[in-house]
């Protein structure tokens, strides 16, 4: 079962999170505390949105999807950029992962968006494997850049 997030969900966001960092060999990285997640997701001006992947049989949370919303200006129209896709390991292979991009792509169709994308590592192998097989196709003519921390300071000032 696929639903949005609620504001009850903030702590289990965290700690999926924090699981998604680990696994992608970051987790000096994870720093979002609940006060935060729960200003970008329920705050007057909510950033981001997320849906969770829930067990059928016991309904706890297993897996999210964070994402937001981005604009294509050749396009006219807004897209939806998937932030983050985590699903715990001991519920993958069951389709939550999958669930979870559909109900995206429903939201972008819904909506009349023309892209859902994202980032995954070069090294993750089976993300890029399931990706794949859902169709999606690499952006290999596009290299993506990051301005942050001293380098982002110094060009504010």
């Amino acid at each position: 079962m696929i639903r949005p997030a609620t504001p009850d969900d903030v702590p289990v966001l965290i700690d999926l999170i924090r699981e998604l960092a680990e696994y992608e060999r970051a987790p000096q990285e994870a720093k979002a505390t609940p006060a935060q997640l729960h200003e970008a997701l329920f705050g007057p001006h909510p950033a981001a949105f997320a849906h969770m992947a829930v067990d059928d049989e016991t309904g706890e949370p297993v897996g999210m999807a964070m994402w937001f919303l981005n604009f294509s200006t050749w396009h006219g129209v807004h897209g939806v950029y998937l932030e983050d896709l985590y699903v715990r390991p001991s519920a993958r292979g069951q389709g939550h992962g999958k669930a979870l991009l559909r109900e995206l792509a429903r939201i972008c169709r819904d909506r009349g968006y023309t892209r859902l994308q994202w980032w995954v590592l070069n090294w993750n192998a089976p993300a890029i494997d399931f990706y794949r097989s859902l169709g999606a196709q690499p952006m290999s003519d596009w290299t993506v850049y990051r301005l942050d921390g001293e380098a982002l300071a110094a060009l504010a000032a």
